[in-house]
């Protein structure tokens, strides 16, 4: 009974002291580093809003280092697809916080005793996953395990900015025209806070489908009247279809790909994408002989919302629209 007390008596005094020095050790690992990354965060769509809001045109692969095989995927791509009941609640994979249009919500899982981060916990919402960094120093899986539209993501602070990286990605599609990643892709990201400002940069190397890493960012404005609610899907049959038939294009069967290059007067090889067509030389290049066209009909005005129409009488409602500049 005596050892029992004594036994007793050492843990009280000791759990304290513990603990203090969980506290001592987490403070002295991330002094001058943590930033709050906390809170509701509202993409406001400055940066590429076509591609985000509305989305990419038909064939308009500009800006990404894509092979031939992946160029050839989105060739055949067809987005009445992913109103068939078995695909509807395929999510898009976390690197669409970049790529998408949607919000974001950041909760920080802290450590009771210490009060380290333990993780980050990113929402998602309406079609994207949701994204945990982990803070805590764990490992990233085996190879074998499964691989999820989320990923499996681990974090370090270097600086005020978290820096993530994230394996373990399904398969998934990069921009909404059918550009894909493979699941053997995988992602750094730098979150980095300025203010009220957020700015996620991306980068993604993907050994199947890309020919150099692709390299995204997306800036977010903490807003906390910005709501981000799970929204769970619910599969409906909204066109009714014969079994076994696939909404697609067979090689060469597109009507579509050049569509975008006709309207802006671009020359087809600089839309097809390519890491070559993504260097400051190129397009330098590439001005010296363009031509732009003689009048704008496409988006015209821009736009910073979801819902803006992209024809010219819609979006410019006084005179005719602008000619761009060369």
């Amino acid at each position: 009974m005596k050892i029992t007390v004594l036994t007793a008596l050492a843990m009280l005094v000791s759990a304290p002291v513990f603990a203090q020095g969980q506290v001592e050790a987490a403070a002295a690992a991330t002094r001058g580093q943590i930033i709050d990354l906390a809170g509701s965060w509202a993409n406001r769509l400055h940066e590429d809003w076509i591609e985000r809001a509305p989305g990419p045109h038909i064939g308009d692969y500009s800006g990404l280092p894509i092979n031939d095989e992946a160029r050839a995927y989105a060739d055949l791509y067809q987005v009445s697809m992913q109103n068939m009941p078995e695909r509807q609640c395929i999510l898009y994979t976390s690197q669409y916080i970049v790529m998408g249009p949607q919000n974001l919500r950041i909760e920080p899982e802290v450590d009771p005793i210490s009060g380290a981060i333990v993780a980050l916990h990113m929402t998602g919402t309406v079609d994207r996953a949701s994204h945990t960094v982990w803070m805590d120093g764990r490992a990233h899986p085996s190879k074998n395990a499964p691989h999820t539209p989320g990923g499996f993501s681990t974090g370090v602070w270097q600086g005020g900015t978290v820096v993530a990286q994230t394996t373990h990605l399904k398969a998934g599609l990069v921009w909404r025209n059918g550009v894909p990643h493979s699941d053997q892709a995988t992602i750094t990201e730098y979150y980095a806070r300025h203010g009220d400002m957020l700015t996620i940069t991306m980068i993604l190397n993907d050994p199947i489908y890309y020919e150099e890493p692709f390299i995204r960012n997306a800036t977010f404005e903490l807003d906390p009247q910005t709501r981000v609610l799970p929204e769970p899907c619910e599969p409906q049959v909204e066109i009714p279809r014969a079994p076994g038939v696939v909404p697609h294009y067979l090689p060469g069967e597109n009507p579509y790909l050049n569509e975008f290059a006709e309207t802006f007067n671009l020359p087809l090889e600089a839309v097809r994408g390519g890491a070559a067509t993504t260097y400051p030389e190129y397009g330098k290049k590439l001005r010296s002989t363009y031509k732009p066209p003689a009048k704008c009909t496409v988006y015209c005005c821009g736009g910073t919302g979801l819902t803006v129409p992209n024809t010219n009488n819609a979006a410019c409602r006084e005179g005719d629209a602008p000619t761009p500049n060369p």
